[in-house]
């Protein structure tokens, strides 16, 4: 959900104000981002993009089920439901790659209840993950998703935009934690140089 909503006649500015607040390497990765579509799909475009998202979740070695991730959990330890759009599964996805191994185990990698979460205590219960560490994992996992639908041709400008990259864009703090998340996936190598994903599986632990 964005938190301040950007009118369409602003939304240029913003991002040439945001693209010059980033030096290097980040400026980069955004300008792929920011060429993308801001206009999330429908109709046959949209089934697929979906098909496009389960290859990619196949490829990392994730089984889908069938069914929303209202009807339990996005991810239940062993498989993702598959009827959500193609943006979320790609961001299960991106959460795969980056939890621990025992992480990957577990209802919703052990992060809590995410927002299509239907049994929400159950998800709270078996969350491993708290605090800073959780919210640095949450937005690796939310820009990792948004690198893949832009690989893929997907609107992935719609999704830095859900998920309130922009926010507070004016601030030299939102283009810090943009290259900041963009440097730890590319340190994990989840990314190349050129903000391509790559399958990379985490496999070190979470420190305790």
């Amino acid at each position: 959900m964005i938190l301040t909503p950007i009118d369409s006649d602003r939304l240029p500015a913003m991002l040439d104000g945001f693209t010059a607040s980033l030096d290097g390497p980040a400026r980069v990765l955004f300008r792929r981002i920011a060429a993308s579509s801001a206009e999330r799909a429908h109709g046959p475009q949209a089934v697929t993009h979906h098909g496009d998202a389960c290859t990619v979740l196949g490829t990392l070695g994730m089984v889908l089920k069938p069914g929303p991730p209202q009807a339990d959990f996005s991810w239940n330890g062993q498989a993702a439901r598959r009827d959500t759009e193609a943006y979320v599964l790609l961001h299960e996805g991106a959460h795969f790659q980056l939890a621990s191994p025992e992480r990957r185990r577990r209802i919703d990698f052990g992060l809590g209840p995410g927002p299509e979460t239907g049994a929400r205590a159950v998800a709270e219960r078996a969350a491993t993950l708290h605090g800073l560490a959780r919210e640095r994992e949450e937005a690796m996992a939310s820009l990792l998703g948004i690198f893949w639908e832009v690989e893929l041709g997907h609107p992935a400008l719609a999704s830095f935009l859900d998920q309130n990259w922009l926010e507070g864009a004016p601030r030299p703090g939102a283009a810090a934690h943009f290259a900041a998340t963009a440097a730890a996936l590319r340190a994990g190598v989840f990314i190349d140089a050129d903000g391509r994903p790559t399958r990379q599986l985490r496999r070190s632990p979470d420190r305790l």
